[in-house]
């Protein structure tokens, strides 16, 4: 039998790079996420051979439409033009650059946007019907994609190492990295509040925070038992690397603050973290904080997940360039479009 045939997925822009921007190349599917079968393009003038096409929420909204061409109709057949058939009304929108027109047949345009509905503006303006699917965070999204997720333990060099972090090196209680310091988000209030009864360390671009030391995040984020890994709004499974990488990875406590418990723990055991949600207030998370810090007993078993789970931290935008692909591979040819884009996302 022969290989199968390479599944095409053109990413329209790079993310966040803007339009025309350079592209770098490509990742290798295989060798990053054992995904065979994978053609990833940059380059526009394939788009006729593309089985999806990528779109960044961002990039799409920011700027004069930017759409793929009409396909043109010629040398197709009766049952593929029937498929892709406009009304003269939407073709003559199409041309104006208002609405994309027809695309070849069978292709798939996928919506692909990380961030939370607070922060994803423009989604009123997209028509119904322009994507076949989506591609977030959420559980619930056709290509599902979220910032990290645990996997079983296989080797002792699995990220982070197994065991208890080593507690000599803790010599601060909670730290807390923001780069975007908003006084209305619930975020920055909560920790006014916590900042009363016990101290936190600030890093970052916002507020109060100081600049990273040279040793990076990770390393410096390694040296306190407790981090808040604060959400900037609260959604269903919006949970970012602001737990996976920055609390998890980094050996410590993360303190969360985002969707209801109960959501994080679809994703990670229940001892692994602490909810703000389980205290009435924050002067009294604060003395369970100080309370493990004097116990270091009760703080280890915060730590028991790593003798089963490693962390896998998403790599953007590679990862979910190359799901698209696999997802691809085990669709079948099912049609399918998103009708109401914001209704979906927003709820």
């Amino acid at each position: 039998l022969a290989p199968p045939r390479p599944v095409g997925v053109l990413l329209w822009w790079e993310p966040f790079r803007g339009r025309g921007g350079a592209v770098k190349p490509p990742p290798n599917c295989w060798l990053r996420f054992s995904i065979s079968g994978c053609r990833l393009l940059t380059d526009r003038s394939a788009y006729g051979e593309a089985q999806a096409v990528l779109f960044h929420h961002r990039d799409l909204v920011n700027g004069p439409p930017d759409w793929p061409p009409p396909w043109n109709a010629r040398g197709r057949t009766a049952e593929e033009l029937e498929l892709q058939m406009l009304d003269d009304e939407e073709e003559a929108a199409a041309e104006a650059g208002a609405v994309p027109g027809p695309r070849p047949p069978g292709q798939r345009w996928v919506w692909m946007n990380f961030e939370s509905p607070s922060h994803t503006h423009g989604l009123g303006n997209l028509a119904g019907n322009l994507f076949n699917w989506t591609l977030s965070y959420r559980v619930d999204s056709d290509v599902f994609v979220p910032y990290g997720y645990l996997y079983p333990r296989t080797h002792p060099s699995d990220q982070p190492p197994g065991l208890v972090p080593s507690l000599a090196r803790k010599r601060g209680l909670v730290a807390w990295v923001v780069s975007h310091w908003n006084e209305h988000q619930a975020r920055v209030r909560y920790y006014h509040q916590l900042s009363q009864h016990v101290f936190v360390n600030v890093f970052g671009k916002g507020g109060p925070g100081r600049p990273l030391p040279d040793i990076g995040l990770l390393h410096t984020v390694a040296r306190y038992k407790f981090y808040l890994a604060f959400e900037n709004s609260q959604h269903l499974d919006y949970i970012t690397e602001k737990l996976w990488r920055n609390s998890l990875l980094a050996g410590t406590v993360p303190v969360v603050l985002g969707p209801n418990r109960a959501n994080y723990e679809r994703f990670l055991p229940r001892g692994a973290f602490i909810h703000v949600d389980d205290f009435s207030s924050a002067a009294s998370l604060a003395a369970y904080l100080l309370f493990l810090d004097r116990n270091p007993a009760v703080y280890r078993r915060y730590f028991n997940w790593r003798r089963s789970y490693a962390v896998h931290v998403t790599s953007f935008w590679d990862e979910p360039w190359c799901r698209v692909c696999q997802a691809l591979q085990t669709a079948g040819n099912r049609p399918k479009s998103i009708h109401n884009l914001a209704h979906w996302f927003e709820r």
